[in-house]
Formats: structure tokens, sequence, C-alpha cells
């Protein structure tokens, strides 16, 4: 049996980075799991704090392998959940262009690109040109080490590749220039917003402990539409582990999420880090995976996690989903969409285009356009739900095209109407002044220092 290592290996996932993963090493012999992490491409972050930071975004898989090698060693290690759910996680790149190729080859390729990423950050490709082929960026370099070729290499991030090697920085230089000479500029191309994101995750961070907040009011109950907009990522996890006719997709640079339904003719789309105001939802149906969208949904980042869940609940009813394409939207269809707004007293005007229904405190409506609704076929906003200032200033707004199912409107109607959730109690000066002063502060981040440029 291997002897125990007095070493101590904390694996976390990182603190700002969306996928990079932190390892916090302890013990007398903490030296000797810094040595092992650093052969693996980790890279200090802080004293005995060091970061895996990719360009392919499968840190956790390497982390995981990592933490397998070190138990191998003798040494203790500790996997924090989350970063253990990150592991654990299937997912797949949405419109990879090497479709035939499986996870594992997948896997693959990324970590040839990644090699290639690792050789010109540490100084041992030299780059010596690049140019952009109309579709993505390809460059010319030399390995530095004795007998080291000349590469071209194509593609950015995790699909570079070395497309071709030369005898020497000469002959690859000319065969560069040959073919991009309009192009061709001299050293490594800019940095990608894939690798700009890596260095800053390896740069040094303040990692020192902070003193706890002072206690904050507990939450008050208000009607649903006042609620927090809470964690919409977290729903969305939620919501795809508990519904497995929903596929989950992500983007090549991470920032959308897509929960795909087994039927191919229900799509729903999450932006990340959307502002308040902005749409960070969409929800399209159709007739066949391959026709034309039936109806649209949209929904702002500060809307309430309680009515988006009301939302997915009744789109995983089922097919909840299914409209009829031609059908008139009339009076009935409308009645019924609002019927639980009329039922609890919210006001009903009408303004030329515009039906209105307005809460009894003025902060929150739903308004119909009949000039919308007879240009179906556009797919234009028909209803939008808000609450906030006013419908001109929403603090959060849903919009939805004529023929979205008026028993999904129904239901937003009757969650607006009837259902409560909770918010944050709204600060005292004192408190806030208080908080604000005992707030731990800012991770200090400084530009990390590369071996050389990287591209």
């Amino acid at each position: 049996m291997t002897p125990a290592i007095d070493a101590h290996v904390r694996l976390d996932t990182h603190p700002t980075h969306p996928s990079a993963v932190q390892a916090h090493l302890t013990g007398s012999q903490a030296h000797v799991a810094l040595m092992a992490l650093e052969a693996a491409d980790w890279s200090a972050a802080a004293t005995n704090v060091l970061v895996l930071a990719r360009i392919d975004h499968e840190e956790p898989y390497w982390a995981d392998a990592a933490a397998k090698h070190l138990i191998a060693e003798g040494i203790t290690v500790e996997i924090t959940p989350r970063l253990q759910e990150a592991i654990d996680e299937e997912w797949t790149w949405a419109n990879y262009p090497m479709p035939w190729c499986t996870r594992s080859e997948i896997r693959e390729v990324s970590n040839q690109a990644q090699k290639i990423h690792d050789d010109i950050r540490h100084g041992q490709l030299l780059i010596h040109a690049h140019a952009h082929d109309g579709h993505t960026t390809v460059a010319v370099g030399t390995y530095l080490h004795p007998g080291g070729k000349s590469v071209y290499l194509h593609g950015e991030d995790h699909l570079r590749q070395v497309a071709d090697t030369f005898d020497s920085p000469a002959q690859a230089l000319l065969a560069f220039e040959k073919a991009h000479a309009a192009e061709m500029r001299p050293g490594p191309a800019p940095l990608t917003d894939t690798e700009r994101a890596a260095i800053e995750a390896r740069s040094v961070f303040d990692v020192t402990t902070t003193k706890p907040e002072p206690s904050r009011p507990e939450p008050e109950t208000v009607p649903v539409y006042l609620a927090d907009a809470g964690n919409h990522d977290a729903l969305l996890d939620t919501f795809l582990d508990t519904h497995g006719e929903f596929e989950k997709w992500r983007t090549w640079s991470d920032d959308t999420t897509h929960a795909i339904h087994e039927s191919q003719t229900l799509r729903i789309e999450r932006v990340h880090e959307t502002p308040a105001h902005e749409t960070a939802w969409t929800v399209a149906a159709y007739e066949t995976p391959v026709s034309d969208r039936m109806w649209v949904l949209t929904s702002t980042g500060a809307t309430p996690a309680p009515v988006l869940q009301d939302l997915l609940i009744h789109l995983a009813d089922g097919d909840g989903w299914d409209t009829v394409i031609g059908a008139p939207v009339d009076e009935k269809m409308v009645t019924s969409a609002t019927q639980p707004l009329s039922d609890a007293g919210w006001k009903h005007t009408v303004d030329g285009r515009w039906i209105r229904w307005t809460s009894p405190d003025g902060d929150a409506g739903v308004q119909f356009d009949a000039f919308a609704a007879q240009h179906a076929s556009q797919n234009l906003a028909t209803w939008t739900i808000w609450a906030g200032p006013g419908l001109d200033r929403p603090t959060w707004a849903i919009t939805a095209s004529p023929y979205t199912p008026s028993s999904l409107l129904a239901g937003l109607s009757e969650s607006l109407a009837h259902a409560t959730g909770t918010r944050q109690a709204q600060l005292g000066r004192e408190h806030r002044t208080r908080l604000a002063a005992s707030a731990p502060a800012a991770p200090a981040v400084t530009a990390g220092r590369p071996a050389s440029r990287s591209r």
C-alpha cells in the first residue's frame, strides 16, 4: 500500500470563471501535491492555491482525473458537491462542426487544441503570423525545441488543429503568405474571449477569510409579481434534472443553454448573465422539427423565479405547448386567457387597439394588442405581462405571440392573480451602512504573467 502523504487537496469550482476549478492545499507535505498539479498544467494563483483554467471548458473532467492521480499517490482529496455535480454533468456542444465524433473523441480534439494553446502560452511554440481565412483564424509558427517543426494552425480555441507541418520556418512562411497574403498579419492573433477568461481565472486573487456579514432581515411575502428574480440557472437545472424528455445543449461560448424536447418541437433558450431588463428566456414551439414557429414567448432577466417555474411546469405537462395554427385570436380566447385576472378584481380597460388588465395596486398588468393579433403570421408581441413602475418602464416583462396557447396564458394569469413569492426586505439606511462597512472587499485581481504572448 502506498504510504499516506500529509497533504490535503480540496477541489472546488472557481469563484468567478464558469468552468475553471481551484485547488486549496494544506498539510506539511502540500508541496508534493503542488508539484503534481503544476505538472498537469494547474497554475499557482496564491499561496497553496492553484487554478485549472482551459480553453475547452473541460476543467471538471480533468480535475477529476487529477483527483484520481493524487489519491493513487496517497494524497487526501476532497471534492465539493458543486464541483462533483459539474464532473457528473453530461453536456454536448451545440452545432459542433464534427458531428461524427463521439463525446470522448470530441474531448480528445479539444485536448489537442489545449496542448497547442499551452505550447504557445509557455513560449514553446512561436507564432510568426496570423490571418483570417473568411471563416476562422489561421496561423503559422515554429516549435522552439531542437528539431522542432514549423506548423500551420487552423481554428480557434478548442477547435484549433495542426493542419500542416514544414521542415523550416522559411517554407512555412512562404506557403502561408501564398495562401493568405492579403489578410496576413505579423505575430499572434488577438486573444479570443475564451483565452482572456482563462488568463483572468489563472490570475492572482485574494483567498483570505473575511468577517461574516451582519444578519439580514427575513424575506417578506409578496404577490408573486413583486417577488425577487431568484436563481434562474438553478431553476433551469432543476427542471432538466426532473424532466428527462428535455435534453440540455450548450453553445460554444457557454453563454447560452438550450433545453430541447425529445420531439424537437419545443425549444427553450436561456441566456446567462443577462441584464435584468433584457431577454433572458425564449420559448418557441413548432408544428414539426423543421417548420416555422407556431408561437414564441420571451422573458426578461428579472422575471420572478416562481412565475418562470409555473411556466416551465406548464410546458412539461404533456403537450401543453400545442396550439391550432390558423385559428382566429377571438374574444373567447382572450377571455379564457385572462379570466383569473377578472375574477380577482384586476381593472379592465380598453384604449384603442390595447386591452389591459391592471392589478389593484397598479404595479403589475397584462396587455393585449388587438392589432398585432390580426397579423399572427408575423409572431408579433401580442401579449405583454409586466410588473414595476409602469408598462413603459417595467421591472420585468414577458411577451407572447398571437398563437401562444390560451391555457398557458391562463396559467400565468392565475399565478399573477393568486400566487405569492418572497422578496428580500428593504433595508433601512442604518442597516445598509453597517452591511456596506462589513462587506468583504472585492477580490484583489492582478494581471497574470504569461510566459509569452499567446493565441
